[in-house]
């Protein structure tokens, strides 16, 4: 049966699949980046990032043989290292949490600040629970659709909608508490 999806890396990676380092070590450069940042944003650690992102790169490498073509190379790996970065979360023991149904209205002083930047949001990521901010990173940074995540994650489409409205939610209520704390340290800031 032929591959249904063309890999741009065809022949590295048919040189991975004869035992190839050099190959392997292309491979592993061209997609390095990409895979930990994917890690990262799920796990939350980067020393534990770097460990998934090597082991998934061997897992790969081991299970080349059934890789079957239907979808891209990159996007195969990509779901080694997302399984592979939920299978730590689970093992911290990850337990949705059920506690943010409703957030203050924005007041005025935010209003009138300036937009939020994408650091500022990447800033307030990391500091959401490892569930939320695994729902976040896999829907709207990785592109995955819930149900996608509810099969990635084993729960329900519905669940993946809940937990990924609670997360935005969250992330909301973070970066508020931000800005306002950087408006009192402006104001207050300026007057001594």
């Amino acid at each position: 049966m032929e591959n249904k999806y063309i890999n741009i890396h065809q022949d590295l990676l048919k040189g991975c699949l004869e035992g190839d380092k050099s190959a392997q070590f292309e491979i592993y450069r061209l997609y390095y980046k990409s895979m930990y940042n994917s890690s990262l944003r799920i796990v939350g650690i980067p020393e534990e990032a770097e460990d998934i992102m090597q082991e998934s790169f061997l897992t790969a490498f081991q299970k080349l043989g059934g890789f079957s073509g239907e979808v891209s190379f990159g996007s195969w790996l990509k779901k080694i290292v997302i399984n592979r970065s939920l299978d730590i979360l689970r093992k911290r023991k990850v337990v949705f949490e059920e506690l943010y149904a409703e957030l203050p209205v924005a007041d005025e002083q935010e209003q009138e600040m300036d937009p939020i930047t994408v650091e500022e949001v990447k800033s307030a990521i990391t500091l959401l629970p490892d569930g939320y901010r695994t729902i976040l990173s896999l829907i709207l940074l990785e592109g995955y659709d819930h149900d996608e995540v509810s099969e990635i994650m084993g729960i329900k489409n519905v669940t993946s909608r809940t937990q990924f409205s609670r997360a935005r939610h969250k992330l909301r209520e973070i970066l508020i508490k931000t800005r306002n704390k950087q408006f009192k340290e402006g104001i207050y800031g300026s007057i001594g």
